[in-house]
């Protein structure tokens, strides 16, 4: 029998490029989740053999290969459900309500941490090509741990973003 995830590792927006780098700090993972603009089907394969690995499609997914992706993915383990979607702003549904304890998402390139009304809000930035004057990042999510622990990883430089270099707010509860 296997132990449910409780260590996720979050990629999104790779744009058809995969380091090295994000594989490595993915690794260790139980699970890995792809928030979308994936960019290449290879990228999903490399993925998967990481980590058991739930991926949505991006505004740039596009082909056979993407259209087979859905557009939103539930994640179920056993400390909380976890919606992801692409774009943050075509949330449809009230996560609280629908009993969802983090939503994971991508498409503004900018690493992210929010809580609201007991919901955790996650973006782990880009981790394909350089963009503007953003870091080059994945989190690592610990399921395992109370309160969860998020830790955003530049993986250039390969060193942890303190909060202050994290976007996002919490409104304390």
């Amino acid at each position: 029998m296997t132990s449910p995830p409780r260590r996720i590792g979050l990629i999104s927006d790779t744009h058809g490029l995969l380091r090295n780098e994000a594989v490595e700090a993915l690794r260790g993972s139980d699970l890995i989740l792809h928030a979308g603009d994936v960019g290449k089907p290879e990228i999903i394969d490399a993925l998967r053999a990481v980590a058991p690995l739930v991926v949505i499609r991006g505004n740039v997914d596009r082909g056979s290969w993407a259209s087979a992706l859905p557009t939103t993915a539930v994640a179920e383990t056993e400390a909380a459900l976890i919606y992801v979607l692409h774009d943050l702003k075509e949330l449809d549904l009230d996560p609280v309500a629908a009993g969802f304890g983090v939503v994971v998402s991508g498409h503004s390139h900018k690493p992210a941490r929010t809580q609201r009304s007991g919901t955790l809000y996650i973006n782990p930035g880009s981790a394909g090509p350089k963009r503007f004057d953003l870091p080059t990042t994945i989190a690592r999510l610990n399921l395992g741990s109370s309160p969860w622990e998020v830790e955003f990883v530049d993986i250039v430089s390969a060193r942890l973003l303190s909060p202050a270099e994290v976007g996002g707010t919490s409104d304390g509860s």
